[in-house]
C-alpha cells in the first residue's frame, strides 16, 4: 500500500480505551499513567514508569542513550515494526549519497520540506531519486543496523522496518560522524532539519521542547489496513537542556493515530522528567 496523507491519518484519529485504570486527561487519549514518581535507581524509575504507560503491550519499544555518561537504557529495545514517516532520515541520507555531497537546490527544498514537514510527495521522490529500496538497505549494512531492512515484498518506504535500537546508533552517526556511509557534513546537514520540523509535528521525542530545551526529531504514522489495521506510531530524536542530553527512539503500534501520538509523548515526558534525576 501506499503512504496514507498526514490530513486522512488524522481525520482517522481515535481514543484508545482498555481494561487498566486510566488517567483522565480532557480532550487527549486516556493513557495510563504513574500515580506517584518512581523511586531509586534512575532505570528502575524508567522500568517502573513505562511498564506503566505501555500497559503491557508487547507492541512498544523505547531505547535510550545519555550523552552525560554514555550510559544506555532499553524497555524493549529491538521492537521490530514499520517505520512509517520516520524512514525520512535515512531517505535524506540516500539522497546525499546519491549527490556525492550536499544536495542541489531544487532537491534540498524537497528534502526541507520531507523532514520540517514530514511530506509524503517530497519523500517518494528521493527515494527514487536515492535508489528506492536497494538503496535503503545498502546504507543500513553500512551503518551496521542489523534490525533495519526493507520489506522484501514491497517497494514502499513506509513499509521498511527498524528497532528503537537501531534508530539510536542512527542518530549517533548523523550526529557525531563515524561512519564511511555518509561524510559529517551530510550528517550535520540532516540533523539540521529535523531541528526545523513544524511544531505540531514535535511530539513524542520532542515532547519536553521548551524555550530551554532543544529538539531534533523526526516522527512516523501510518495505518496499515492492509496487515493488522493497526497504526504504526514512532517518534526518534535527541534531547538537549535542562541539564539533560540525550537521544531516545520510542516505536508503537496502536489502534489509533490520536494514541500513538499521545502514548509517544507521554514516554518524551516521563523520560526527560526521571533524566532531570541523574545520568544513566
Amino acid at each position: 500500500m501506499k503512504p496514507i496523507s498526514r490530513r486522512s491519518l488524522l481525520s482517522s484519529a481515535g481514543t484508545l480505551t482498555g481494561g487498566l485504570a486510566l488517567a483522565a486527561c480532557t480532550g487527549t487519549p486516556n493513557i495510563p499513567r504513574p500515580t506517584a514518581s518512581p523511586t531509586g535507581p534512575i532505570k528502575t524509575q524508567l522500568d517502573e514508569v513505562l511498564k506503566i504507560v505501555s500497559a503491557g503491550s508487547d507492541k512498544f519499544g523505547v531505547f535510550v542513550t545519555d550523552l552525560r555518561s554514555g550510559g544506555t537504557y532499553s524497555f524493549n529495545g529491538d521492537y521490530a515494526s514499520q517505520n512509517a514517516s520516520m524512514v525520512k532520515v535515512m531517505i535524506a541520507l540516500m539522497a546525499l549519497r546519491k549527490a556525492g555531497g550536499l544536495l542541489s537546490a531544487d532537491n534540498a527544498a524537497v528534502a526541507t520540506k520531507m523532514i520540517t514537514q514530514s511530506d509524503n510527495a517530497s519523500a517518494e521522490i528521493l527515494w527514487a531519486y536515492g535508489g528506492g529500496p536497494d538503496a535503503y538497505q545498502q546504507l543500513a549494512e553500512e551503518l551496521k543496523l542489523t534490525h533495519t531492512h526493507r520489506e522484501q515484498s514491497r517497494d514502499d518506504w513506509s513499509w521498511t522496518w527498524t528497532t528503537p535500537s537501531d534508530q539510536v546508533l542512527l542518530l549517533r552517526y548523523v550526529t557525531g560522524g563515524g561512519t564511511k556511509a555518509f561524510t559529517t557534513e551530510q550528517g550535520a546537514y540532516v540533523y539540521d532539519l529535523m531541528g526545523k520540523v513544524i511544531d505540531d509535528q514535535t511530539w513524542g521525542v520532542g515532547a519536553p521542547k521548551s524555550g530551554t530545551v532543544a529538539v531534533h526529531l523526526k516522527n512516523g504514522w501510518v495505518q496499515f489496513k492492509s496487515t493488522d489495521n493497526l497504526w504504526a506510531v514512532n517518534s526518534m530524536g535527541t534531547v538537549k537542556g535542562d541539564g539533560r542530553d540525550y537521544r531516545m527512539a520510542v516505536m508503537t503500534r496502536v489502534p489509533d493515530f490520536a494514541t500513538g501520538r499521545e502514548l509517544t509523548s507521554e514516554v518524551g515526558r516521563q523520560v526527560f522528567s526521571i533524566l532531570g534525576s541523574g545520568p544513566l
